[in-house]
């Protein structure tokens, strides 16, 4: 049986970890490196440094956070924000990074994923959605959750497949650091439409909203942050509801 996995989101700016609210009102909570240590320590299964702010000064700083990390990570990382180019994605697995999030980039060039997944493969080309509900749907939007775009968001997760995405991470901004729960129709309703893995990211408040975007959201991964920076709840209880829940977990460290 495939496990399911946690994975810790690291927000990175200015070289250290923030965390704000619908991606605003940013805090600093502690420097990456330490923290992604720490992390896998108590039994996270991945981390993932975003780059929220994706100037060129802050990518390269980024670069070199990875490279640091990675040598002492035994666990799989994933860097975004700020990827543009082929050669974008190639700098980060040489730095690396094992998979790379591709958000705003792919919604202007969607024949970015393609050639990522062609030159580097699928399994590290990691499609990065931000969504709103709008109606009785979701709409995609870009550059950190301000910029709206045309598409929605389960038919546009079906697109990035097709061009060679082999995960997605999806994100409700809705949800975002409000502590609230998972976006569980959205999750559902991406997870129900494709073939790849699908990561739930954007409200977790508690281990028990793990738990639902997992069973009920269906998703293969949770992403969490801010109540692990917090202290609300620790990796190894979130783990240790998943488990007693009957979800298929690899044990901590």
């Amino acid at each position: 049986m495939l496990t399911r996995r946690l994975i810790v989101c690291l927000d990175v700016k200015g070289g250290r970890v923030v965390k704000g609210v619908q991606f605003e009102g940013l805090r600093d909570v502690g420097d990456p490196v330490t923290l992604a240590r720490r992390y896998e320590a108590e039994g996270a299964d991945e981390v993932t440094f975003l780059d929220i702010s994706a100037s060129e000064e802050e990518r390269s700083t980024l670069l070199e956070l990875v490279r640091r990390t990675a040598e002492q990570l035994f666990i799989p990382l994933t860097v975004g924000g700020g990827v543009r180019t082929v050669d974008d994605v190639g700098r980060a697995l040489r730095a690396g990074a094992d998979k790379v999030s591709i958000n705003s980039a792919a919604v202007t060039n969607p024949a970015l994923l393609t050639g990522c997944a062609e030159r580097f493969g699928s399994q590290c080309v990691v499609a990065s959605i931000d969504a709103r509900r709008e109606g009785g749907g979701w709409r995609v939007y870009t550059r950190g959750g301000k910029t709206p775009t045309e598409l929605d968001a389960v038919a546009w997760a079906r697109e990035c497949v097709r061009r060679g995405a082999g995960e997605l991470l999806l994100t409700s901004i809705d949800r975002d650091g409000a502590r609230s729960g998972y976006d569980l129709a959205l999750t559902q309703a991406v997870a129900e439409a494709v073939s790849v893995p699908v990561i739930a990211s954007g409200g977790a408040g508690s281990a028990e909203h793990v738990r639902a975007a997992l069973q009920e959201g269906r998703a293969d991964a949770a992403l969490v942050a801010g109540i692990l920076h917090d202290a609300v709840t620790t990796v190894g209880e979130i783990k240790g509801l998943l488990a007693t829940s009957g979800i298929a977990v690899r044990s901590g460290t």
